[in-house]
């Protein structure tokens, strides 16, 4: 059926979960002391530190490189990166305005950093290792090149180097520091507060203090106790004392004069972003591990106001009849998240292991989990205390499941195809019955109200329909496709399904024959779907990166969510019909507002 895009409305986006810590210097703090602004995917987000409200920027092709803010906070600057020969855009931000001022293309493939001259005229960028260019630019912000010349440092293939401009010829000069017989490769720069100096963090793990008017190396330290991992960020506060970040995760407040340690602090992930607030007596840092932390200047410890997945979330789950907590899973941990706030509350880890699917039990004790090392993992909800582990359960890693009402059952899929039904006793659990029809891995799996039916979709073209009585196969649908999700229409006399091939199918339960095909995506697979629990609409995502919202009976779209930077992993409505919570590839974890209030 067409969709009319004049009846179509804007999904309302309430809140974002996720940072890329990996963007070095991502974490900055706009000039009225009361906005953090970062990336995610392709969106730059303003988050207000004290209400965490947020405002999202839309306008990048590809993931956000470095994002920088003019000193008059008038501007926010921010580049990608972007395929192969491909220019990678710069995007000049209007800060009150949240609105794209001007789009430059002067880099190929990457934006490695960004900065603002300390007057807003210019707007310095510097290409990745497929471009190689420094690129001063001013038309945006200030018509022509002013008179004034401005100096940019900045390390390339290990060569210290001082760049003038020279504004009339409209060229930029480079100068070698002297170095001597010292060499090292720089990760980050920072310059003092009176620019008599200038501080480099190296790969080697210590701070090069370099004079910009001679061009030579004034001292270098810490001599003894490097920093692990390299200096991955670097800061200079008023009072000429440091805040360093190391890979290793140590975060450290040292002297600017011999690279003394006065404070330090061990984070969880590598510092990849120091932020001040005002003259420096608050700091935000980012870490690679996704973490946001607070400090203050006075007493040193870390406060953690943000925390997310730092890979692509797998799935989402909502407690029996519950819509105050929800669920997730990634690489190396599941974690509890509070609805309303988007507050942590649980984390449970198993480092090294992905979890590919988790459910709650529907007596709410416990959360039961797929993983790709084969086994079932069951813990309590409340602490994440480990309850049982279903080990060899799949050869090829568990990579869908599902729980029956009377919580004595669990059903998984495998890599290999395999449907498995297993008895959870007190502390132990027995194998029931094994189902071998599916040749591909399977993908989604959904029982029956009265647990005495499942249907299961897998990536070899087909979704069945099994007797979990007699374990026998009822029906069968088959389609050109690999199918990633299924569902039961609450009535159970319908199943939806979706996959590679873009549509969305309607198919009678009774005897598998289709009903409706609905063209679901313009690009890309759809990977999650999830029904109202009133029955009347149902939700879409995939590739596309665009969540649908549709009307069952109609097979119409009524809404579309613009706000993944990733494809959509999964999606679910909560049973409230207050939200619908949608997560992706790039680790992010939405929250929507459903548009359709529930029928009474």
């Amino acid at each position: 059926m067409a969709t009319d895009p004049e009846h179509v409305r804007n999904l309302e986006l309430e809140a974002v979960i996720g940072f890329n810590g990996g963007v070095s210097s991502g974490l900055r703090v706009h000039p009225d002391r009361e906005s953090l602004i970062y990336p995610l995917g392709c969106t730059v987000i303003v988050k207000n530190i004290k209400s965490g409200q947020q405002m999202f920027m839309h306008g990048h092709t590809n993931n956000v490189s470095c994002v920088t803010v003019s000193r008059t906070g008038h501007y926010i600057a921010s580049g990608q990166v972007n395929f192969m020969g491909f220019n990678a855009d710069i995007i000049i931000w209007d800060y009150a305005k949240k609105e794209i001022y001007a789009r430059l293309q002067l880099h190929k493939a990457k934006v490695e950093a960004l900065v603002f001259s300390p007057n807003d005229k210019y707007l310095v960028s510097l290409g990745g290792q497929d471009d190689g260019r420094v690129t001063a630019s001013s038309s945006p912000l200030a018509g022509k090149f002013g008179k004034h010349v401005e100096l940019l440092f900045w390390d390339r293939n290990g060569n210290m180097r001082v760049w003038e401009l020279d504004l009339s010829n409209r060229k930029i000069r480079p100068t070698d520091c002297q170095t001597g017989q010292l060499k090292r490769t720089v990760n980050c720069i920072a310059i003092s507060e009176d620019d008599s100096f200038f501080f480099c963090g190296t790969t080697s793990g210590d701070i090069l203090k370099v004079n910009p008017k001679t061009k030579l190396l004034n001292s270098c330290g810490p001599i003894k106790q490097k920093f692990s991992k390299g200096v991955s960020s670097i800061k200079v506060l008023k009072t000429g004392d440091i805040l360093v970040g190391s890979g290793g995760g140590m975060f450290t407040l040292c002297s600017g004069v011999n690279f003394k340690t006065i404070k330090k602090v061990e984070l969880e992930g590598g510092v990849t972003s120091i932020a001040l607030r005002g003259e420096g007596h608050q700091f935000f840092v980012g870490t690679d591990a996704a973490q946001i932390y607070r400090f203050s200047y006075t007493d040193f410890e870390p406060d953690l106001i943000s925390t997310n997945h730092n890979s692509a979330v797998q799935d989402v789950a909502f407690p029996f009849g519950s819509s105050e907590l929800f669920a997730t899973c990634s690489k190396g941990d599941i974690r509890v998240w509070y609805t309303d706030t988007s507050k942590e509350l649980l984390r449970i880890t198993v480092p090294n292991m992905t979890c590919n699917a988790l459910d709650f039990m529907q007596d709410g004790r416990s959360i039961f989990s797929a993983w790709n090392d084969g086994k079932i993992r069951i813990f309590t909800p409340e602490t994440g205390r480990l309850i049982l582990i279903i080990h060899n359960a799949h050869s090829m890693g568990v990579t869908a499941i599902a729980g029956t009402r009377d919580c004595r059952r669990i059903i998984s899929g495998g890599g290999e195809g395999q449907i498995r039904v297993w008895e959870i006793l007190q502390r132990s659990y027995r194998l029931v019955e094994t189902m071998k029809e599916h040749k591909a891995s399977v993908n989604a799996i959904k029982i029956k109200s009265n647990d005495k039916e499942c249907v299961t979709a897998s990536s070899d073209g087909a979704c069945i329909i099994w007797d979990l009585v007699r374990f026998v196969r009822n029906q069968m649908v088959l389609a050109n496709t690999l199918f990633r999700g299924v569902c039961y229409h609450p009535e159970e006399f319908q199943i939806i399904t979706c996959g590679t091939d873009r549509k969305i199918g309607y198919w009678e339960v009774y005897d598998g024959s289709a009903i409706i095909e609905l063209e679901g995506s313009l690009s890309g697979a759809i990977n999650g779907m999830h029904v109202s629990h009133d029955g009347n609409h149902f939700v879409t995502g995939g590739d596309e990166k665009l969540l649908k919202v549709w009307n069952y009976m109609k097979g119409t779209v009524s809404n579309i969510g613009t706000g993944h930077s990733g494809s959509i992993t999964a999606i679910k409505i909560c049973c409230n019909n207050k939200h619908i919570i949608s997560t992706s590839a790039d680790g992010a974890v939405l929250r929507w507002k459903f548009p359709h209030p529930p029928t009474i």
